[in-house]
């Protein structure tokens, strides 16, 4: 996906933009700010509740482009002092986990449905030239609360790049980031340190993964591309856990899957792909007809 074309259009994107990355000091929105400061924006403005997140963060980056902001999504009046006169923003904030949410379906409903909810209605009067939304394949035919919310914050997505004038509207959609804190390998990890094995839900079970540098591009490549709310899709490799886990370790227990666990997971339904464009490299998905 990179080169000297998607370099240049990026550099011409984002050239003296201020950008509101919400969640962005966790491992995606961290990662996509130091890649965006890379460029000549303007400034880059990290929203986010986790204050110690915010402080590594600060220290990890030494910027003067570099706004941090403490706050949370579900906060109406500061997400939109922090969405004034932002021309870009990148919505990553969520509740992830699927087990916390699981437990904590109120919060994680809150969060994910309603915080998103709040963006919007914040948008629609701060007015950015664009708002991308983070969703995960656990959206396609989502059967944790977590993929369930984010399925419906597509939903949102797709409505608002139909409905609401002047912005463009879109959501990138893809599996998991290998480096991103709180994954398998952060577990397997810290097993292997203790000699321990490693914790497998099922060794037949089989997940999307590429890299946080793959999904850094590919946000960046949906800015690029987005109009009226579309989804886009990478096309991504399928790994068997028991695979992955043999790479560090060849001690295995299984622990079994969590509820509303799939074995195999999908970056786009059967359904979805009907009426999906097929590209060389991803998917792009419109959920409404203009």
């Amino acid at each position: 996906m990179k080169n000297n074309k998607f370099e240049t259009s990026i550099r011409k994107e984002l050239q003296n933009k201020k950008i509101l990355i919400t969640g962005g000091a966790g491992s995606i929105g961290s990662a996509l700010a130091k890649k965006i400061l890379e460029y000549p924006v303007k400034s880059v403005r990290i929203l986010d509740i986790n204050e110690h997140a915010l402080f590594k963060l600060n220290r990890e980056i030494n910027n003067p482009k570099l706004r941090l902001l403490l706050g949370n999504i579900l906060d109406k009046e500061r997400i939109e002092m922090a969405a004034s006169g932002a021309d870009i923003v990148i919505h990553t904030a969520a509740v992830k986990n699927i087990e916390i949410s699981e437990f904590n379906p109120i919060e994680t409903i809150d969060v994910n449905i309603n915080g998103t909810i709040n963006l919007l209605k914040t948008v629609m009067k701060t007015k950015p030239k664009k708002f991308l939304n983070i969703s995960t394949d656990k959206a396609a035919d989502s059967s944790t609360l977590y993929g369930t919310t984010k399925n419906l914050t597509e939903k949102l997505i797709g409505w608002a790049g139909l409905h609401v004038d002047n912005i463009k509207f879109a959501s990138a959609r893809f599996g998991n980031v290998i480096e991103t804190r709180g994954n398998v390998f952060e577990i397997w990890n810290e097993e292997s340190k203790k000699n321990k094995p490693l914790s497998i839900t099922h060794p037949e079970m089989k997940r999307y993964f590429f890299h946080i540098d793959e999904a850094i591009d590919f946000i960046l490549n949906s800015l690029l591309l987005m109009k009226e709310g579309e989804i886009f899709i990478p096309k991504m490799k399928l790994f068997k856990i028991k695979d992955l886990a043999n790479k560090i370790s060849k001690k295995h227990k299984i622990i079994g899957l969590r509820q509303g666990e799939k074995m195999d997971e999908i970056l786009i339904s059967d359904d979805e792909k009907e009426r999906a464009t097929e590209h060389k490299k991803m998917w792009t998905l419109k959920l409404y007809d203009a």
